[in-house]
């Protein structure tokens, strides 16, 4: 999906469906979506005119935020080359359908200890103002926190980080390297915040600083 926050509401509602029920629904018919059905979205800058902000509970269904910097220089001079050309030869399919499906159980298959599990559920926590022990600038400075499928997506995305990385389980470190793309579109800085320019980056950094293994 390119562009999603340049969808009204209307789509986006569609799209949620979607990557809730795994089905679209159009003129009165519904129609099941085939494994393996992902999303990968891009969004505009959200100062920009003509977009949409995503609703939280849309936010909230993508695994991870990967922020997209300028390509480097000699990136984009080939980028330009190569697209600019006669295409040499036609693109083929790297995996098939059940390659993926098989790929995706083996992610889940991956061991994780019960303490990285409990540090995963504690950092998550510690990003909700009304839990008890969340730090005084979460109260201070964050107006919404990240529900359980933070939890969820960061031992998911940790493991699947361990096995790309030659690994057999799920370290903190894992946790903590996926800490900012699993969080940074589930929580929402205040007015405060917002006015002395901190982000929900830096407040996950703040977190990662404040709670111990």
């Amino acid at each position: 999906a390119d562009e999603i926050n340049r969808t009204p509401p209307k789509t986006q509602a569609a799209l949620l469906e979607a990557m809730e029920e795994r089905q679209v629904t159009a003129a009165g018919q519904t129609f099941p979506l085939e494994p393996p059905f992902f999303v990968l979205a891009t969004q505009n800058p959200i100062e920009l005119e003509g977009t949409y902000p995503l609703p939280e509970a849309q936010l909230d269904r993508f695994l991870l935020n990967v922020v997209m910097d300028y390509l480097p220089q000699a990136d984009e001079i080939r980028m330009v080359t190569e697209t600019t050309a006669i295409l040499k030869e036609t693109p083929q399919p790297v995996f098939t359908p059940e390659e993926i499906l098989d790929i995706q159980n083996w992610v889940r298959q991956v061991p994780v200890s019960e303490h990285v599990v409990s540090y995963a559920v504690r950092l998550v926590s510690a990003t909700r103002p009304v839990a008890v022990d969340s730090p005084d600038f979460v109260k201070d400075q964050i107006k919404w926190g990240a529900g359980s499928r933070a939890s969820q997506a960061l031992i998911l995305a940790g493991k699947a980080r361990a096995l790309l990385n030659g690994r057999y389980t799920v370290a903190v470190e894992d946790v903590q390297a996926l800490a900012s793309p699993v969080l940074r579109h589930r929580i929402i800085p205040n007015f405060h915040a917002e006015a002395e320019g901190i982000t929900a980056d830096t407040l996950i950094a703040r977190l990662l600083e404040t709670i111990k293994e």
